[in-house]
């Protein structure tokens, strides 16, 4: 019978290790004990950017990138976005399980009886220079929160981390509509909790004189369904940093507030911003073969095609396309959609993107759709914040739990100068000029 095993044989000193293989891995601290001498450091994994090595154990999210999966808890992304609710969802991702009618309606009210911030986080926003980028003003609002409220320190009290999660569910969408608002010079609406949550933050968005707020229920929907498919991704960039930096036991907000710096950077939460202005550079459909030469040819990337675990469909990019055209019925078609889609017909016949197995991802259709609803691009991935919002704190969560997780601390492999000796300036010689060194135009 065979076992679950891995046999090492290291050549270095004709030793063999057998190691346990657990869950489809391996547990990279075996790789310590294989030593060329009893006084040396074992064998580290080396895997930059983390590319195949897990970090944890989690319940949350399933993806199979080859065959184009994504579960939340183990229902798929379809049926959840085509049934339920971003409220609801947040609920199975923060707890484990879909809520009956009571518990939903508790939960409900939990989140929105906290959706007010504290008087002085306007103040707070309002140092903010005119012109801040909205991320940049969530960043430090969010990390502020810690300071309003120092019972969230206590992270391993589970009635302090139940209330906090509900906290910044609740006040995430308050604190984005004013950063939106603050970058306009309007004044600032405070939350009506008779809406639904998405219908909620449309109204603080778009306010202006009316004495009551009937946000347009195409796009209501269609946002909601948005903050769905955003709610959780596994353990992307911006969800490692959660972990990385809660590891150390800190309040969520500090942690949240890492994982909203994570999203910030281009690669991230900014990469359907990239697809906006890629489409806006080819300028329309008769453009698009030329586009597609020029990505082949290197010139520039083709945004919003592939991914760095699908190799197959996003699902996510599925429903995005088809929510597209409800949405184009409320707003007027967006001018773009009509270069997306020929640019996605073009490239998914052409055997250069197809042997490479790059498909149309979850940020190729959903910028389209935010400026089609009116957001600016600065404004995309405030979006994707407040959604992931339930699957950061529910990876925290699940994270402080963890008898087995530790405060991280990941090695390195040291590659730099053996052990020099201090000279003395006047006998120093010039520095090294290779580029790995300080440079002297600093």
């Amino acid at each position: 019978m065979p076992r679950d095993t891995l046999t090492i044989t290291d050549n270095r000193t004709g030793q063999t290790y057998e190691v346990p293989i657990e869950n489809g891995a391996i547990a990279t601290q075996q790789l310590a004990k294989i030593k060329i001498a009893p006084d040396r450091e074992g064998l580290l994994g080396y895997d930059p950017a983390f590319g195949n090595t897990a970090s944890c154990k989690s319940r949350i999210t399933f993806i199979d990138g080859e065959r184009g999966i994504l579960r939340y808890r183990g229902y798929p992304i379809e049926e959840l976005a085509e049934k339920s609710t971003f409220l609801e969802t947040a609920y199975l991702i923060v707890k484990g399980e879909l809520p009956d009618r009571a518990h939903f309606e508790r939960w409900k009210k939990n989140v929105t009886q906290h959706t007010m911030v504290h008087e002085n986080v306007k103040a707070f926003m309002a140092g903010f220079r005119y012109d801040a980028h909205p991320m940049g003003m969530l960043v430090g609002t969010v990390g502020a929160l810690s300071t309003f409220y120092p019972d969230a320190q206590d992270v391993e009290d589970l009635e302090s981390r139940r209330l906090q999660t509900r906290r910044l569910i609740g006040k995430l969408p308050t604190i984005a509509a004013f950063a939106y608002r603050h970058t306009r010079g309007r004044p600032y609406v405070y939350p009506d909790n008779d809406l639904s949550y998405t219908g909620n933050f449309l109204n603080m968005l778009f306010r202006m004189g009316e004495r009551l707020y009937e946000p347009d229920p195409i796009i209501e929907r269609a946002l909601d369904v948005l903050f769905i498919l955003h709610a959780d991704h596994e353990q992307n960039c911006s969800t490692n940093a959660v972990r990385s930096v809660g590891s150390s036991l800190v309040d969520p907000y500090s942690a949240v507030a890492a994982g909203i710096g994570a999203l910030y950077g281009p690669r991230h939460g900014g990469a359907n911003e990239a697809v906006v202005r890629m489409l806006q550079e080819i300028g329309s459909v008769d453009r698009v073969p030329q586009a597609i030469q020029g990505f082949k040819n290197g010139d520039g990337r083709l945004m919003g095609f592939g991914h760095r675990i699908y190799k197959n469909y996003d699902p996510r990019g599925k429903i995005i396309k088809k929510l597209a055209y409800d949405v184009f019925e409320a707003t007027g078609k967006n001018p773009l959609i009509e270069i997306a889609l020929e640019l996605e017909r073009i490239a998914l016949q052409d055997d250069y993107f197809v042997k490479r197995r790059l498909y149309p991802n979850v940020d190729f259709y959903s910028g389209v759709i935010y400026q089609a609803m009116g957001f600016p691009v600065t404004m995309f991935p405030v979006l994707f914040a407040i959604a992931r919002t339930a699957g950061w704190l529910a990876q925290w969560a699940e994270m402080v739990r963890d008898p087995e997780q530790r405060i991280s601390r990941p090695r390195q492999i040291y590659v730099g100068e053996e052990e020099r000796h201090y000279i003395a300036i006047p006998e120093r010689p010039p520095p090294s000029d290779r580029e790995d060194m300080v440079s002297d135009d600093i």
